[in-house]
């Protein structure tokens, strides 16, 4: 009966692909999602879920990849990314809605708002962080955030959600400025995903929305792996997007949603937590999904990266490998790297006894992952080196630094996951394309990235 009803749907799938335009587009961005940071989350769904079926990205009728260099360098940042996969043509890295030459371009999102399309954009990072921002504003450096985020009001997004703003580091009257940017521009203001659900209450709902995180942790929803209560997730984003759009518009509308944190954590370094993110991001695939069971003839999902970020491997040298204990780690790498620091700074007299036991709590060191001896003497001479003689240097990475004991320890802990990385930057590997529904066929083949938005287009019957 099972494999009948998987033929079924093999079959719902192949004959959507074969269907008129789509009128309802699900645009999923994994920031930083490379190969080998798919090949690892299956590892773990399929070794320690115990699922029967793959990744559910992995069970679509289209399957391909796409090249990621961008107009200045082999390695594109997500400036660079950003915009190629939003308007479809290269750009310098750090430069935002504009071509090379500095000259402003739109992205689709206009072509599918002239065409009547309802349009949202949602990430779990900043809402004006480089991939959203492309989707609204043209800045020749990211960095300008003071002109980015207020871009925005005059957008004609109906819907635009994040963890923050990187416009709040400028302060609090900076970012109340901004808001009141946004209600001028009739957006209804959203602060945390229970806000929301109470804007749906009040009859009417609003034609515009701005959603974000009423407890960000340094500008995004929080990592997955932190478990924090009450922390936003992908899934809510992209439930509140089509939400709002289907009230909107119910005929027709187009929404990017990026699953940011994947590029966090794998920036860190952090295997577990990458893994972490990609289920979490995979819950908001399926909220697109559910709704592609029901407009099967009319829906499409296409999901892909801006990048590689950190050249992620499942393999590694040695032995006592097993993705599994992945389970034991119930910390990220930043907060780990946050605690310590103020431990160590809080502490008069640090003992290596006490983050011994804080080692086995949030890691599962010598409890449930079988540290060898030499690994624990490393551990021990990095906790001299780093809280008693201080001499230790720290590792810095895109977002955070990091203590020489905190990068040691998670060096350690990634080694007996399996999990291998050739950088804390970006790398210029292909990236995975996944595509469901009407039109899925055209996203076959080795792609450039630049390709993937005039192809949404063309789904959709844009010229």
């Amino acid at each position: 009966m099972k494999r009948f009803f998987l033929t079924t749907l093999a079959a719902a799938a192949f004959t959507s692909m074969m269907a008129g335009d789509a009128k309802y587009i699900f645009y999923f961005i994994g920031d930083g999602m490379g190969m080998g940071h798919v090949n690892a989350t299956e590892i773990y769904n399929r070794d320690v879920l115990k699922s029967e079926q793959p990744l559910l990205m992995l069970t679509f009728p289209v399957a391909s990849q796409a090249r990621t260099y961008s107009a200045s360098s082999p390695i594109t940042d997500s400036a660079a990314a950003g915009t190629a996969l939003s308007s479809g043509y290269k750009t310098k890295n750090y430069m935002i809605g504009m071509n090379p030459d500095t000259v402003p371009g739109n992205s689709v999102a206009v072509d599918f708002m002239n065409a009547g399309y309802a349009v949202g954009v949602g990430t779990t990072v900043q809402a004006d962080d480089a991939t959203p921002a492309a989707w609204y504003a043209h800045a020749a450096n990211r960095s300008m955030k003071e002109i980015i985020a207020p871009q925005a009001a005059e957008s004609g997004l109906t819907f635009l959600a994040g963890g923050a703003f990187k416009l709040g580091k400028k302060g609090e009257e900076a970012f109340s400025e901004f808001i009141n940017v946004m209600k001028k521009g009739n957006y209804e203001i959203a602060e945390g995903y229970a806000a929301f659900n109470d804007l749906k209450k009040k009859g009417k709902f609003p034609k515009k929305v701005l959603m974000y995180s009423d407890n960000p942790t340094s500008g995004h929803v929080g990592y997955t792996i932190d478990s924090i209560p009450g922390a936003m997730t992908c899934a809510q984003i992209t439930e509140a997007c089509l939400y709002t759009l289907e009230q909107v518009n119910p005929d027709k509308f187009l929404m990017m949603i990026e699953g940011g944190n994947i590029d966090w954590a794998a920036h860190a370094n952090d295997g577990g937590a990458v893994v972490k993110e990609i289920l979490n991001f995979q819950d908001a695939i399926n909220v697109a999904y559910q709704f592609y069971l029901q407009h099967p003839d009319e829906t499409l999902i296409v999901i892909t990266a801006d990048h590689d970020t950190g050249g992620m491997a499942y393999g590694r040298p040695g032995s006592n490998q097993n993705i599994a204990y992945a389970d034991a780690q119930k910390i990220s790498k930043d907060s780990f790297g946050e605690w310590t620091r103020n431990w160590g700074k809080a502490t008069a007299n640090p003992t290596w006894e006490e983050m011994e036991n804080t080692l086995r709590e949030k890691l599962g060191f010598w409890e449930t992952v079988p540290l060898a001896d030499w690994e624990t003497e490393q551990l021990k001479n990095l906790f001299d080196e780093t809280f008693i003689t201080k001499k230790a240097e720290d590792e810095k990475t895109l977002y955070q630094t990091f203590n020489a004991f905190t990068a040691k320890a998670f060096d350690i802990l990634n080694s007996h996951l399996g999990i291998g990385w050739t950088t804390s930057s970006h790398a210029g590997n292909f990236v995975p394309v996944y595509a469901v529904g009407t039109n899925a066929q055209y996203f076959t083949g080795n792609l450039n990235n630049i390709e993937i938005p005039m192809l949404i287009k063309k789904a959709a019957g844009l010229k």
